[in-house]
């Protein structure tokens, strides 16, 4: 787990044009939508490091997007208060990062990242002025040195970070929108004034295992809008473009310190949910194969 007070983050693994969405109809025009973050280039536009291997450690990382004219892009819609939202994270979904890097009026970005041996993928999230959408673009990077791979943590549901425990309720379905809801408590009770973070009470980035593509994820609501309550739960809309295995990062603020909680999710089917819960009540096993809500 993350604990820091320096580095940005946003809540969406991210379309901020949708982030107005409420209703879950809104929604479901995304069920089955690809993922982003798998090219490195998307409708002209082409994201660039300056260098593509790094060296372990505090290491400044600079970068450029250029647009369909070949050259740096310099003018971008700010999407939840920021023209660019920058996230690290190794293939094993270790050491993940949310950053805002800075510009220059070249169009030359520049940041910090905490980096371990191994192979890693950046993720810029961009809304170029003139576009008519945002763009999640992805490239890779190699850190050398020894690279010890983990293995990928259980989907348990719950996340520890010192004294605050988040919990996750809510399946991923495969092709249609579902909710997320994680409920932050500190020293076992509930977190009841978390503070607005990039105008919303929580950000959520959803990665694919296996080839960490990137997910829509929509906040329920914001900060002032008479309804949304500062904790301690935060809901979220996801689509999970298939089945499989996705690794999701929640930060929250609270007392002046961002923190994110990781969690592992695996997605179900309502029809294969409905019939564990007729075997479950008929009183039979579910045939060695884990109940989807093993990790609640």
């Amino acid at each position: 787990m993350n604990e820091h007070t320096g580095h940005g983050h946003t809540d969406h693994a991210a379309h901020g044009g949708h982030a107005g969405h409420t209703g879950h109809a809104g929604h479901a025009a995304h069920a089955g939508a690809q993922p982003g973050g798998l090219a490195v280039s998307a409708d002209g536009y082409t994201l660039e490091l300056d260098a593509a291997i790094l060296t372990a450690g505090v290491q400044t990382v600079t970068f450029r997007v250029t647009g369909p004219d070949g050259r740096p892009v310099t003018e971008y819609v700010p999407e939840h208060e920021k023209e660019l939202h920058f996230i690290a994270v190794r293939r094993d979904t270790a050491g993940f990062q949310h950053v805002h890097p800075v510009r220059d009026e070249h169009g030359t970005w520049s940041t910090e990242l905490t980096l371990e041996p191994g192979d890693w993928r950046f993720f810029t999230d961009i809304h170029p002025a003139g576009h008519d959408r945002t763009l999640t673009l992805g490239i890779d990077a190699a850190v050398a040195g020894p690279y010890a791979p983990q293995p990928l943590p259980e989907a348990t549901g719950t996340a520890r970070l010192g004294a605050y425990t988040v919990t996750l309720k809510g399946e991923l379905v495969p092709g249609e929108a579902s909710e997320l809801t994680l409920t932050v408590g500190r020293d076992g009770r509930p977190v009841t004034d978390l503070e607005p973070y990039l105008a919303a009470y929580g950000h959520l980035v959803a990665l694919r295992v296996g080839d960490l593509g990137y997910l829509h994820v929509h906040p329920e609501g914001e900060p002032g809008d008479g309804v949304t309550a500062p904790g301690p739960d935060i809901s979220f809309m996801a689509v999970a473009p298939t089945a499989g295995t996705y690794r999701l990062f929640l930060d929250f603020q609270h007392e002046g310190v961002v923190r994110t909680a990781e969690f592992t999710v695996r997605t179900t089917t309502p029809a294969a949910e409905h019939g564990d819960h007729q075997a479950h009540h008929a009183g039979h096993g579910h045939g060695g194969h884990p109940s989807p809500h093993a990790h609640h």
